[in-house]
């Protein structure tokens, strides 16, 4: 398992940029996927993006694709979430998640699939 803290939310203007971070502990961190789900007010929780342990391959959610970009740091032990042209409908909290399976990429999109969560952290974006 790893243990998860997220930072980097606030509150920001339509349009503006937001770097969300995710440090981890555990010496798995580098073996597991690594994803960012969030849930806004009075919506259920949802996928944003996953990148693989390696980094070889991201993927991301039609909603947020071409504006936010999924990174990490193994030698950190450290996840990113780059955040651009954010609008209303991005506010939410965010959370940082690592899979369940080392060198697992399945149903990435599965919250299921995630044993360990950060406590989140907040994005609102002003119109």
């Amino acid at each position: 398992h790893v243990q998860l803290v997220e930072s980097g939310g606030g509150l920001v203007q339509a349009g503006s940029s937001l770097r969300l971070s995710c440090a981890a502990s555990g010496r798995t961190f580098g073996s597991r996927t690594m994803a960012w789900f969030r849930q806004g007010p009075g919506k259920e929780r949802e996928f944003v993006a996953a990148i693989t342990w390696s980094s070889s391959s991201s993927l991301y959610a039609d909603s947020v694709k071409g504006r936010f970009t999924i990174s990490r740091d193994n030698a950190k032990n450290t996840a990113y979430l780059q955040m651009n042209s954010l609008g209303p409908e991005d506010t939410a909290v965010y959370y940082c998640v690592a899979h369940r399976i080392l060198y697992d990429s399945r149903n990435i999109y599965s919250p299921g699939q995630y044993d360990d969560w950060g406590q989140g952290t907040q994005v609102t974006v002003s119109s």
